[in-house]
């Protein structure tokens, strides 16, 4: 795969990466001065959660598709790994290890792939349909960050106690950007490239 085409489309897709991180960090602190609960940040995260792998699909397999591969398997194992898999990773994997490193009362790994595997799976053989009608990818590339951003986000706040100190802000808002920046960005662009034609 040409290393071009590569940092051409990272470069494409940093500015909504960043917009998407600097929304996390006003949607935390609307959080902490508000005061949500744990239950409506557990109802986010099971909302964010599947409607970003659906995003995470039809990017990934939209961006295969538009680099010269055409093979309905080997799009579907990509979008599929691309989404599924990297989805976790920055939605749940990447926030519990901030959970566990800043020793959050409520922490848990909550894995939509295994807890609500009749919703995410649709939804991410969805997304690859949707690639295969229109192989777009900026725009829905800048609706991923944001729903990636929040998942991440809304996994963290399910953590949280009563007592948060604004220390404990600058360590979400970092695992909030390497959530969203490198598994997005992976799944949405390097990955997909990594196995396609031109």
């Amino acid at each position: 795969m040409n290393a071009n085409i590569i940092v051409t489309e990272l470069r494409k897709h940093a500015p909504f990466t960043a917009v998407g991180a600097a929304s996390g960090i006003v949607l935390m602190y609307l959080i902490v001065k508000v005061g949500m609960s744990r239950a409506t940040s557990e109802l986010l995260f099971w909302t964010f959660h599947p409607v970003h792998v659906f995003m995470s699909a039809m990017v990934t397999a939209g961006i295969y598709r538009l680099h010269g591969n055409k093979s309905i398997p080997r799009t579907l194992l990509i979008g599929y790994i691309g989404s599924l898999g990297i989805a976790t990773v920055s939605d749940s994997l990447i926030p519990y290890i901030g959970e566990m490193l800043l020793n959050l009362p409520n922490r848990g790994l909550h894995l939509g792939i295994v807890e609500k595997w009749w919703l995410v799976n649709p939804l991410a053989f969805a997304g690859i349909a949707m690639a295969f009608i229109s192989p777009r990818t900026q725009l829905p590339h800048a609706v991923h960050v944001f729903l990636s951003t929040w998942a991440s986000l809304f996994h963290i706040t399910m953590a949280l106690g009563a007592d948060f100190h604004w220390i404990q802000l600058v360590v979400v808002v970092v695992f909030l950007f390497l959530a969203v920046w490198v598994p997005c960005c992976t799944s949405d662009i390097i990955f997909p490239l990594l196995f396609s034609k031109k």
